[in-house]
């Protein structure tokens, strides 16, 4: 029989396929398309309108940096926000930190989040029933535009890239509201792309968000799945600049949550120097403003 492939479509020029073992789950949901198969080489991977969204073999990296950098990055985090990541990977990491008192999670596909209950049940683990998590199947936008002013710490936008589905998560009005619903101190972080192959996505994203936030930024994880290099992460602040960390300081906090060692990406070392960028990266932020 002849080996089943399965090619990831986010470029007409250039990409990555999977062999694939066993296709678990195949639909359309009123907003996309959704693929959940056994690869042999990288687990369980789900896609979302032929773009490869998180695979069990390096999901770590990404939910991980998404997560762990912003709620160290912040003095005391206690109320979240997740915006996206219907597979349940941030909720867990945000869960994590002891001094998170609630995780609001908004995801307007509930398909996406019982195929990932169903067929990627490890990404979450038991984040569904911790008594700290809101999961809201919904529009985020809606979400944030009715939310109480400064009633979230920090925001974590894991979302698709801004087309279909995703685009509105990459607005002025919706980067206009969260720095509304955020705490003095709160920050927000999404995902900015490849900038490789992505520029304008990490360039453009930056521009809103400084109409909105004194200091705005960006970090890097290489997560193989990702192809083109340094996946970019975008954060911005009302308060402190998330760059120039004291690594000793985030190995103390990482060191009392419980957390320091039990990573398989991040560390305080990765965390602080993440924000170093290569300059063909680098050039496409705004200046700070402090």
């Amino acid at each position: 029989m002849a080996d089943q492939w399965i090619e990831e479509t986010l470029y007409d020029n250039w990409g990555q396929r999977f062999r694939v073992k066993q296709e678990l789950a195949r639909t359309t949901s009123p907003f996309q398309d959704i693929v959940v198969f056994e690869s042999e080489s990288h687990g369980r991977v789900l896609l979302l309108d032929g773009v490869v969204q998180i695979t069990e073999g390096d999901e770590f990296v990404y939910q991980e940096m998404l997560t762990h950098v912003p709620l160290f990055t912040h003095a005391a985090p206690r109320n979240v926000l997740i915006i996206g990541a219907g597979d349940g990977g941030v909720l867990r990491r945000v869960l994590e930190h002891p001094g998170v008192e609630k995780a609001v999670m908004v995801e307007i596909d509930g398909a996406v989040i019982e195929l990932s209950k169903k067929y990627l049940p490890n990404i979450a683990g038991d984040a569904w029933n911790d008594p700290r998590a809101e999961v809201i199947v919904g529009d985020g936008i809606d979400y944030v535009t009715r939310a109480a002013d400064a009633s979230f710490d920090a925001i974590i936008v894991d979302s698709t890239d801004p087309i279909g589905v995703g685009e509105v998560l990459f607005t002025d009005s919706f980067y206009e509201h969260c720095a509304r619903v955020l705490t003095a101190e709160g920050l927000i972080v999404n995902q900015c792309g490849v900038p490789f192959m992505q520029a304008d996505e990490l360039h453009e994203t930056s521009l809103r968000r400084a109409k909105f936030f004194p200091h705005v930024s960006a970090y890097v994880a290489a997560v193989p799945t990702y192809v083109g290099g340094f996946m970019t992460l975008g954060i911005a602040s009302k308060g402190k600049s998330p760059a120039g960390q004291d690594v000793a300081a985030v190995r103390v906090r990482a060191e009392a949550a419980g957390i320091l060692g039990k990573t398989q990406y991040w560390t305080p070392e990765i965390h602080v120097g993440a924000f170093n960028l290569p300059p063909y990266i680098a050039k496409h932020l705004p200046a700070d403003k402090a």
